[in-house]
């Protein structure tokens, strides 16, 4: 870990250096990028995060029935006590949203609303973990939570859940096609499996990937120096790998405080006091969609977002500059699928 960490403070050191240079443009200059200067931008651009991969891990396992059935499962209110929401309630794959609700807290199945925000779905599974805090390993493990969450989908018992799955004979022939060979197909372990399947479908595909990949008109000249500008100033301390976010843990107000003391993050999951107020770090992918931001979903645009995380994080003040150069990169980040471009 600390090698990484050496290594990103390497890589952050370099780009400082070649944007004081001049080799790179300072945010706010009115200068075009040519082809030249774009190559350089994208050998930096893949040191720092690499490319999306195709697939994502554990997708080896998965089939055609496994899929469909998870996509049934995701989008079935038959899941909640009440049969009022699904998973697809809180985090929307559907009319092109960024996989969120676009609300502080989501809204259980009796009305409560949660204190964090709900994270979005797209590209969950190459992240390190789920949640916030980190507490479920992977997809599968998250995708047991929120079914028996009073305060989500409030079901009882994973029995409860089982006998409603049972009583459809649609269900009971899709699970065993989805596990075939399985002495019983029909279990709350093979529904979380069949969801998280569904969910390893959801690999966002952006003009950034597009850039990355050798288009050159990919991203106009303001975005690119946003990207410039991100990556010269200390944001891929965190905001590092494939995702921009989703690999590392960090405390929220590193430099200065976050006003909310009450989320006390993986510190509840570890019991470890050095984990106070440290939560995973959030993809940045579709984040100009996914608003509204941090842990709580406090912060409720993304221009007001990347001011704080700056001056908490790093304890820069940004100039306009900055902040639209950095805003118009993170609109580069959005899924393709969901702009129309």
């Amino acid at each position: 870990m600390n090698s990484t960490f050496n290594y990103l403070l390497h890589v952050s050191f370099v780009a400082a250096s070649l944007v004081s240079t001049g080799e790179y443009l300072i945010a706010g200059e009115a200068a075009a990028y040519d082809k030249t200067k774009k190559a350089e931008l994208r050998e930096l651009a893949t040191t720092f995060f690499g490319v999306l991969p195709a697939a994502m891990p554990g997708s080896e396992e998965d089939n055609d029935h496994r899929r469909h059935l998870g996509e049934k499962l995701y989008f079935d209110t038959q899941l909640s006590k009440n049969n009022s929401i699904s998973c697809n309630s809180c985090h929307r794959v559907d009319q092109g949203l960024g996989g969120v609700d676009n609300a502080p807290g989501s809204t259980g199945a009796f009305g409560g609303v949660g204190d964090r925000n709900s994270p979005t779905v797209l590209n969950a599974g190459f992240q390190l973990s789920q949640f916030w805090d980190g507490r479920a390993e992977d997809l599968q493990a998250q995708a047991k939570g929120p079914v028996l969450n009073p305060g989500e989908m409030a079901m009882p018992s994973e029995e409860a859940v089982l006998d409603r799955l049972r009583m459809d004979d649609t269900y009971r022939a899709l699970f065993v096609k989805a596990f075939p060979g399985a002495e019983t197909a029909l279990t709350y372990d093979n529904m979380a499996e069949a969801i998280a399947a569904f969910e390893r479908t959801l690999i966002t595909k952006d003009r950034f990937d597009d850039f990355q990949r050798g288009d050159d008109e990919a991203m106009s000249d303001l975005e690119l120096e946003g990207l410039e500008t991100f990556t010269s100033i200390g944001c891929t301390t965190c905001h590092t790998g494939p995702l921009l976010g989703g690999a590392v843990y960090q405390k929220v107000g590193l430099v200065h405080p976050y006003e909310n003391f009450s989320d006390i993050g993986r510190e509840a999951v570890t019991a470890n006091e050095d984990d106070k107020y440290k939560f995973k770090v959030p993809t940045l992918r579709n984040v100009a969609i996914t608003g509204p931001y941090f842990h709580d979903g406090g912060i409720a645009t993304l221009g007001f977002a990347v001011r704080k995380m700056a001056y908490m994080q790093l304890g820069l003040e940004l100039t306009t500059e900055q902040t639209e150069s950095i805003l118009a990169f993170l609109g580069s980040l959005t899924d393709k699928s969901r702009t129309g471009r």
